[in-house]
């Protein structure tokens, strides 16, 4: 069979673009203050008890996942986390936490939200379901992903998240305009990606608005903005290689793994196949490779979705994300044990994954 890159650089070209942009639109956020005042301001609404403000962190981490992807929220709500968790004297691990897994498990609701979704969008709308029938169809195994992290959280570390403390200062001074804008590019963005517009041509606008008020308002934090070019690099190097390979015969053999059918029992198979491969060798991989065997129903792709989005947290190299966290950690003096990770998230992905695709056997399609 011909090697022609040309379908596949047709369907990936829109996300690579959607990735660039929608960094530069969360680094302009960032650098505009925008997560460190919200996070602050948790902190005032919390009036001194750690678990509410746990709770705001947790409303945050979803809401920056759901609309600006997980990788925002593992690159920048994370250090805000720490730093908010240690000025109240709160142990920062279980918020440290928090952003990991809900960087990763709360990432099924739109499209936008993670890399893999925005690649089944194409499969998606081969089987008849737009921009609106996956938001219907991933609602209930979200929420599922996200009530069950959470839970698993709690149970965790709920002796921490006990104590109280005193009311932090105000956040450091931001241009208060480029915030605003900021935010209301935000606020603007979540109804454009549930209306079904293309995502990147709703991120690339966004990002150029960004630009252009931080060329007007702060022209030196430009240099400050640091676009993923190796990330997109790896990226491309993954798609052709998983190309190469189904092309090679890989997709047959996966066809035997995954299995057939629709029931409950049909679905936790793609979804657990789905969560081992992505923490074996990396979510996108993994999708790639499995996605060929789940397009004759758009439950199974959706159960293949909850796999690869929920259940990528257990080795520290199964998404982007979690890599990026890692990262983040090192840089604000956090140890992070590999060997406590891949045991809490172990407990944290069976419990998303296997309600979550529970809630998917009810879900309408």
């Amino acid at each position: 069979m011909p090697f022609d890159l040309g379908p596949l650089v047709e369907r990936v070209t829109p996300i690579l673009v959607f990735l660039v942009a929608i960094t530069v639109v969360a680094e302009i956020c960032d650098l505009a203050g925008l997560f460190d005042t919200l996070a602050h301001r948790a902190a005032r609404v919390a009036r001194g008890r750690v678990v509410v403000l746990w709770l705001l962190i947790v409303g945050l981490a979803v809401a920056s996942t759901v609309v600006l992807s997980l990788d925002t929220t593992a690159v920048l709500l994370t250090p805000v986390a720490i730093t908010v968790a240690r000025q109240v004297r709160a142990p920062a691990l279980p918020f440290a936490m928090t952003t990991l897994w809900l960087a990763n498990t709360a990432s099924l609701l739109l499209p936008v939200s993670n890399l893999t979704n925005l690649l089944a969008l194409h499969p998606f709308r081969a089987l008849e379901v737009g921009t609106l029938g996956y938001v219907r169809l991933m609602a209930l195994p979200a929420v599922g992903a996200i009530l069950a992290t959470v839970a698993v959280l709690w149970l965790l570390h709920r002796r921490d998240l006990r104590h109280t403390y005193a009311t932090p200062p105000p956040a450091s001074p931001h241009d208060r305009v480029l915030m605003q804008i900021s935010g209301g590019v935000c606020l603007l963005l979540a109804p454009a990606f549930v209306a079904g517009i293309q995502p990147a041509l709703a991120a690339l606008p966004a990002a150029l608005v960004l630009l252009a008020a931080t060329y007007w308002r702060a022209p030196e934090l430009l240099r400050r903005i640091s676009v993923p070019w190796l990330t997109v690099i790896g990226i491309c190097v993954l798609f052709v290689v998983v190309d190469a390979a189904l092309r090679a015969g890989l997709e047959a053999w996966l066809r035997t793994v995954v299995g057939h059918g629709t029931g409950v029992l049909d679905l936790l198979r793609v979804s657990g196949v789905g969560a081992v491969t992505s923490n074996g060798i990396n979510n996108l991989p993994a999708y790639l490779a499995l996605e060929p065997t789940v397009t004759d129903s758009p439950t199974r792709l959706a159960a293949l979705l909850v796999g690869v989005n929920a259940g990528p947290i257990v080795t520290m190299w199964g998404s982007v994300a979690t890599l990026l966290w890692a990262a983040r950690c090192r840089t604000a003096e956090l140890p992070v044990e590999p060997g406590r990770i891949a045991r809490t998230g172990l407990l944290c992905a069976v419990a998303a994954v296997t309600v979550a695709t529970l809630a998917l056997a009810v879900a309408p399609i």
